[in-house]
């Protein structure tokens, strides 16, 4: 029996049923997604298309139930570092142009009150993040401008070393350079959601220390479960949860387990662990879409997000935590931390 769970076996069908009226209820949150970035921009297909590939749509966002999607702005090591910003720029533009073309179904996050809005216009909301500060050249005045263009959270680095930090692939594994300390306090001061998935443990240590604000690992698993250095330590997760943050389950097979196909339950299992580890407020989903290329079996795309659900409800787990889980964690750390949205002058 999983922590926050409730005792008794129901029949099948009555977990079909409870699990279908929940997850439509649910305010379902995916932390971090790659669609504008690896498909929209470079032309395969548009967010109002169907059937034309990739994971994630207007159509799959809305047979999942999805009602908060961040996207990032993330850009390739394989850019030239002087068009970094300009591809992220780029990125942006492109994720404008989709909500002009679905102005009823997206709605743009900028402050905490967007979210109940999208969820009263049964809109979606889309909260824009940068995958990578790289893009900000070293310079402050570039994270104030992205602020101002809408972007309201920040990995603060990929894969690899930038002006803030080491990342995870990284063989020094150096904490936050001075650059990035003040990236991470203009960030608490401007109401800006700090990533710390990407991160070296150096740099996610630094995170915890200077940070004022709770931070979130929108995409990193169970290191326990699956030893890659994407995924966090028992001590990271402990402290992450400590300072009011959640961790975002991601579906790439890799991260959920060593070897073979990952399945559905593969996810389920780094969840149970997750709530084990430090309760059901500080775990939520942060798939991956369209950033992977591989997919768990029964996790293939958003649509398929209510068979998690009822994975949930076999567990055991009971409504309030389910709901928290599937959304209400990263709601409300986006909602504590973005405010009113005034953050920086002239924000809007």
């Amino acid at each position: 029996m999983s922590a926050g769970a409730a005792g008794g076996a129901a029949a099948p069908e009555e977990v079909a049923a409870r699990a279908k009226r929940l997850h439509e209820q649910a305010l379902v949150f995916d932390a971090h997604a790659d669609t504008i970035a690896i498909d929209v921009l470079q032309g395969k297909r548009h967010l109002v298309d169907s059937g034309k590939g990739g994971h994630v749509d207007l159509q799959r966002l809305r047979a999942g139930g999805v009602r908060v999607q961040v996207f990032t702005l993330f850009v390739s090591p394989e850019v030239p570092t002087p068009f970094n910003a300009l591809r992220a720029l780029a990125i942006l533009d492109a994720l404008y142009a989709e909500k002009a073309l679905a102005p009823d179904d997206l709605l743009l996050v900028r402050r905490a009150s967007d979210i109940d809005d999208a969820v009263a216009r049964r809109a979606i909301g889309v909260i824009v993040s940068l995958e990578g500060c790289e893009v900000l050249a070293g310079q402050i005045s570039m994270l104030r401008t992205f602020y101002r263009l809408g972007v309201r959270a920040a990995g603060l680095t990929w894969n690899v070393r930038n002006e803030l930090a080491d990342g995870v692939g990284e063989r020094r594994g150096a904490g936050l350079t001075a650059f990035g300390v003040e990236v991470v306090e203009e960030m608490n001061r401007l109401g800006m959601v700090v990533d710390v998935s990407h991160l070296a443990p150096a740099g996610f240590w630094d995170v915890m220390e200077v940070s004022r604000a709770p931070v979130m690992a929108s995409h990193s698993n169970a290191r326990a479960l699956c030893d890659h250095p994407r995924n966090l330590a028992d001590d990271q997760i402990r402290a992450l949860a400590r300072k009011g943050g959640v961790i975002g389950i991601n579906f790439y097979p890799g991260f959920l387990r060593r070897d073979g196909p990952a399945t559905l339950d593969d996810a389920v299992r780094h969840i149970d662990y997750l709530v084990e580890l430090v309760g059901p407020d500080h775990v939520g989903l942060g798939s991956d879409f369209d950033g992977i290329s591989v997919t768990p079996q029964g996790l293939e795309d958003p649509s398929r997000l209510p068979a998690l659900t009822e994975a949930l409800v076999r567990r055991g787990y009971d409504d309030g935590s389910i709901r928290k889980i599937l959304g209400e964690n990263f709601a409300r750390l986006f909602r504590t931390v973005l405010g009113d949205g005034r953050g920086a002058p002239g924000s809007g």
